[in-house]
């Protein structure tokens, strides 16, 4: 099996298990703060999708699905949700909220489809290309990509945790 098309069934896998959630994102489970923690469903959802989107637009030169199919507006987090999340204060975290669970996990979809074609248009030999010096050791293409689909995964489980703890009973 080439290294692709295991690539293009992970990155696959994250956009999946968003979609289980989405008939219980209501705006309750999305904004709460389980534990007190600062990243509620809500953040963990948009930083999968900004994390994937900022990441792919950047390796494939292409615009950010974020900006092209508008989804400041579609998740109303409007420009606090510009960024990618990293580095983020609790209040920065805080203050990403959304009552819209249905345009974050379209959002995912979206950015999932670009990374999908993305790598669908990558030979082998690019992925063994250096992308980025400013790491020991330089970092490849396929494992930039790699590290992408790991983040989406782990933060997509962390929300599918959140929803089961505040699930409707």
């Amino acid at each position: 099996m080439r290294a692709t098309t295991l690539l293009h069934n992970a990155a696959a896998r994250p956009a999946e298990a968003a979609e289980r959630l989405r008939a219980s994102l209501s705006p309750r489970v999305l904004n709460e703060h389980v534990g007190g923690h600062d990243n509620s469903a809500a953040w963990l959802l948009w930083h999968t999708g900004r994390e994937l989107d900022v990441q792919t637009a950047d390796l494939a030169g292409t615009a950010e699905v974020w900006s092209a199919d508008g989804y400041a507006e579609r998740t109303g987090i409007g420009a606090a949700g510009d960024g990618i999340g990293l580095g983020h204060s609790p209040e920065e975290a805080r203050a990403i909220r959304s009552d819209h669970g249905e345009a974050l996990v379209d959002y995912i979809a979206d950015a999932t489809e670009a990374l999908l074609e993305y790598i669908s248009g990558l030979s082998e030999a690019d992925l063994d290309q250096i992308i980025d010096e400013s790491w020991d050791p330089p970092v490849t293409r396929g494992v930039r990509l790699v590290s992408m689909i790991d983040d989406a995964a782990q933060h997509v489980g962390q929300a599918a945790y959140v929803v089961g703890a505040l699930a409707e009973r």
